[in-house]
């Protein structure tokens, strides 16, 4: 009895063990992916500082902000479908 109570324990810690690694890995990897997005965030912010304002004037405060958020927007879209695809192709397989 005390084995099987040893062994029921043990499968509990492992269990256990193996949801925090498993949540410290998607916490992880969801700062990591904050961190990037924020990096291209600054990456879109001086595309359109530098190449949409000087295009459509400088008191263009709302235009680039709606140039910006078309870019986000697309960019995340198509990123999200292509990591869709490749998910799809991978559980199929």
């Amino acid at each position: 009895m005390v084995k099987e109570i040893l062994k029921t324990t043990k499968k509990q810690v492992r269990k256990y063990q193996l949801e925090v690694v498993s949540q410290m890995l998607k916490l992880a990897t969801n700062g990591f992916g904050l961190v990037a997005a924020l990096a291209w965030n600054n990456v879109i912010k001086e595309f359109v500082e530098e190449y949409i304002k000087p295009f459509v004037g400088t008191d263009s405060g709302m235009i680039s902000l709606i140039v910006y958020a078309i870019i986000v927007t697309v960019l995340a879209v198509t990123v999200t479908l292509q990591l869709s695809k490749i998910k799809k192709k991978l559980t199929s397989k």
